[in-house]
């Protein structure tokens, strides 16, 4: 008794391009090269395998589509920490873009680890047509390898002189420094800077831009912490022990783990101190008090990166966006100095 295919998605039969071909009548090469959009097969073919392939409700594998045709229809994305909303915003102007030309993306998280984030993007090439690492923590030597890549492969939020690979970035530099004038005008002069990663080049303009400060007469602390709440709550009290007037987090979520501490030791922001964060997530406007902080220009990032990368993928060279402008946002976390206690 001849088998007859299961309906699709009843789990009893997966069709393959073998059940294809023998509805077709045509060889398993054949369907192959139909799936992979091979120009070289007649039209006649191709209509007997498409034929066939909407009779029994094939659906062709990715993967297998990839080995034959060289595409995968897929963007590989490494992030350092999935559970930081940054960068989900960046990547939904991604996503749209990318879909809107039938590619789907693959994302992988290294923890903000160096050599998992190199492992996971090695991964990630095997098997995608382009790659977007976004705030890499490689070492300069480990970008040099990527740019050797045939694959595309495009940085986010890092600028590196000298690397052979697309790059899109905020100005990181030119913010912090506006939110140390924005500090200054309230007549704070002693501040603690909370770090994030010292690997992050975001981390290292930021803590640039404070360092600028001093021609201003801003003098910083250094308190290593975090991109995390549970980073800025525990770098708190360390920074509260140098003295400031006011405590610049490395970005919005530290500063929200900053006032959490804070009102547990019973200080008020801003009466007693002040606060504030960067990148402007969504949290940030909700918090208690609404955190002042620099606005990300995160849409654009991930439309431009987008575009890089697109240009990658027809073998063209797109000309490197200037960085994009961060704007300051001023709330109610930050206030005037409070006078000295004595």
């Amino acid at each position: 008794m001849k088998r007859s295919a299961a309906a699709p998605g009843s789990g009893a039969h997966r069709i393959t391009i073998h059940d294809v071909a023998r509805e077709a009548g045509v060889s398993i090469a054949t369907v192959s090269r139909v799936v992979s959009g091979n120009p070289q097969v007649n039209a006649e073919m191709v209509g007997l395998v498409r034929t066939a392939a909407e009779k029994l409700g094939y659906s062709p594998n990715s993967a297998a589509q990839g080995l034959a045709s060289g595409q995968y229809r897929s963007i590989g994305v490494v992030v350092p920490d999935l559970g930081n909303p940054y960068f989900n915003d960046i990547l939904k102007s991604t996503v749209t873009a990318a879909a809107a030309e039938r590619y789907r993306m693959v994302v992988s998280d290294s923890g903000g680890d160096p050599e998992e984030e190199f492992n996971a993007c090695q991964q990630q090439l095997s098997q995608v047509d382009g790659l977007l690492v976004l705030s890499s923590r490689m070492p300069v030597e480990r970008l040099h390898a990527l740019a050797g890549q045939q694959v595309p492969v495009v940085l986010v939020n890092r600028v590196e002189l000298g690397v052979a690979l697309p790059m899109v970035a905020a100005d990181n530099f030119s913010a912090m420094l506006e939110l140390c004038q924005h500090l200054r005008d309230l007549g704070h002069t002693k501040v603690a800077y909370l770090a994030g990663s010292p690997l992050a080049w975001q981390n290292r303009e930021r803590w640039r831009g404070v360092q600028q400060a001093r021609i201003m007469g801003m003098e910083a602390s250094l308190i290593q912490a975090d991109a995390t709440i549970s980073a800025g709550y525990a770098a708190t009290d360390e920074a509260l022990a140098a003295g400031p007037t006011a405590i610049l987090a490395y970005n919005d979520l530290a500063a929200i783990g900053v006032m959490a501490r804070l009102r547990e030791l019973g200080l008020r922001v801003p009466h007693d101190i002040s606060v504030t964060g960067f990148d402007d997530i969504e949290v940030a406007q909700h918090a208690t008090p609404p955190l002042t902080t620099a606005t990300s220009p995160k849409a654009e990032l991930g439309r431009l990166a987008w575009e890089l990368l697109r240009a990658g993928l027809n073998g063209e060279r797109a000309p490197l966006p200037p960085l994009l402008p961060a704007e300051v946002v001023l709330r109610s976390s930050t206030g005037r100095a409070r006078p000295p206690r004595g």
